[in-house]
């Protein structure tokens, strides 16, 4: 058998009848299906539930599909006899089918593996498939592959932003068109999945990062060390340039552990003035002092901080992930002058320190991106004083580090979600002074209104209204877009009916407060 999965190294390898099990039917597991059954493999599709037009399309492409309970491995599974089973990035390790299929022997595939195994479908001018750079992070993820990808495009390059950010690999690597690079981000479960690959041909990209790294996902991966081994294998085989967070000591020690292609390079980015292999800030200019000749002794302007001021693009976090960003352009030969002019064209995604009004002074502010507390304490650093809207599923991370930290300056805290008390508690046990009001709405389309109506009545001229959650959102709404949009709607409404002024003070006596 591991003969056989060692030749299927390309897309014009021998794939018939290859039996394949496909764990799950997202935007991702149709993918692999679809691939799988274009190749020529015998595919059956296994979910508890299934997209009404995914399940119309599944025995289109020629795919077998089996939907029920998998709380235990289902008999359809088990005497299909999968030779590879293939699990969208949702299955944890220690899901009964995940456990099943390891105990087994069966070989464990994420669709980055699939991916990068038949990556040479459509090959560039010098017969070669598209490069890969890999983006991972606690936080910054998206952001940062935009920012790449948009930073290759100005350079004249082919290239994409795919994976996690929301268009599969495998999508890209079918693309009649072709690429020169493709930007792959990439969360702590595909990078799990890619921890487990094995062959004569393992995912090796011309550049990685992570960002950055604190708790989150731990109720997926089982502890804070589990998470850190899995977002270390971005840096596996790595051919030319380990970009690391020199203000993140995990980061650069993960490049210092990481089994890479003789050659590669050590890359530091942070705010401060670089060293001769680093990206940085000198007297508020950006600099590139990583890829040049003469790095010891000169650097390259990049863009200034002023410059990104004016673009909506200089909170601090922002920079940082420019700095990465340009890191990794700059390794397939980007000049500064085409990184400069993708800057000036650049918007961060909605949702992501995005002001949504300002009104009697005071500026409402959507960060419901900020799905855990360390993308949250950026957030707040920004912002600070901000009358701050906090909660929903804490997904397993403990909030007081951050309550204590930067939440002690909040003018206020209006606490949403499912697990409130953790929050409240951490409020009266690190920042008592600080006022709290609970928002106990169950309907989802009452929360943001009564959020608003507090906020209103708590925030004065030059005051900050933030949502940045600090947690996700499936506990209330089917997304963090659908958080941020409520939110801006509920702030829109209110100032359309002129309400803001019209409250008398919020008094904390009054409210829900610890």
């Amino acid at each position: 058998m591991t003969s056989r999965l060692d030749s299927l190294t390309s897309w014009r390898a021998d794939w018939r009848g290859l039996r394949v099990a496909v764990l799950g039917l997202s935007v991702t597991g149709f993918s692999v299906a679809d691939t799988l059954a274009e190749l020529g493999a015998d595919v059956l599709v296994v979910t508890e539930k299934a997209d009404e037009e995914y399940e119309r399309l599944i025995p289109v492409i020629g795919a077998r599909l089996w939907t029920g309970s998998l709380a235990t491995v289902p008999a359809e599974l088990a005497s299909f006899d999968p030779e590879v089973v293939v699990a969208s990035p949702g299955f944890a390790p220690e899901h009964p089918v995940i456990a099943w299929a390891r105990v087994s022997g069966v070989a464990l595939w994420g669709d980055v593996e699939l991916a990068w195994r038949v990556r040479d479908k459509v090959v560039r001018d010098d017969g070669r498939p598209a490069d890969w750079i890999l983006i991972t992070g606690t936080n910054g993820k998206t952001t940062t592959t935009r920012l790449t990808a948009t930073m290759l495009v100005e350079g004249g390059l082919r290239a994409a932003p795919v994976g996690n950010i929301g268009t599969p690999v495998l999508d890209a690597v079918r693309d009649p068109a072709g690429f020169d690079a493709l930007v792959v981000e990439l969360s702590s479960h595909q990078l799990w999945y890619l921890g487990l690959q094995s062959g004569p041909d393992p995912v090796s990209p011309h550049a990685a990062v992570c960002l950055n790294l604190a708790d989150d996902h731990l109720e997926w991966h089982g502890s804070s060390e589990a998470y850190r081994e899995a977002k270390a294998h971005v840096y596996d085989n790595t051919r030319v340039a380990c970009v690391y967070n020199k203000a993140d000591e995990a980061t650069r020690h993960m490049v210092e552990d990481a089994d890479v292609v003789e050659g590669a390079r050590a890359i530091g980015f942070d705010l401060g003035v670089p060293g001769p292999s680093d990206v940085g800030v000198v007297e508020g200019i950006l600099v590139d002092r990583a890829f040049l000749e003469d790095r010891r002794t000169s650097a390259l302007e990049l863009t200034t901080v002023d410059e990104l001021a004016g673009l909506g693009l200089s909170a601090p976090h922002v920079v940082a992930n420019i700095l990465a960003a340009s890191a990794l352009a700059r390794s397939l030969d980007v000049r500064p002058a085409a990184i400069r002019q993708a800057l000036r064209g650049f918007r961060l995604d909605p949702h992501r320190i995005e002001v949504v009004a300002v009104a009697a002074g005071v500026t409402w502010v959507d960060d419901s991106k900020a799905t855990n507390p360390h993308a949250a304490a950026s957030s707040l650093a920004a912002f600070p004083g901000a009358v701050w809207v906090v909660g929903g599923l804490l997904k397993g991370v403990d909030i007081s580090d951050l309550v204590a930290v930067r939440g002690i300056r909040s003018k206020a805290a209006i606490v949403i979600g499912a697990e409130r008390d953790a929050v409240v508690e951490a409020f009266a046990r690190h920042a008592p002074d600080v006022p709290v009001f609970e928002v106990d709405a169950d309907e989802t389309e009452e929360v943001m209104a009564q959020v608003v109506e507090l906020a209103a009545g708590i925030a004065r001229d030059g005051d900050v209204v933030l949502l940045a959650p600090a947690a996700a959102s499936f506990d209330q709404f089917s997304s963090y877009a659908d958080r941020g949009r409520r939110y801006a709607a509920a702030v829109r409404e209110m100032i359309a009916r002129g309400a803001d002024g019209e409250h008398d003070d919020a008094d904390p006596a009054a409210g829900d407060t610890p």
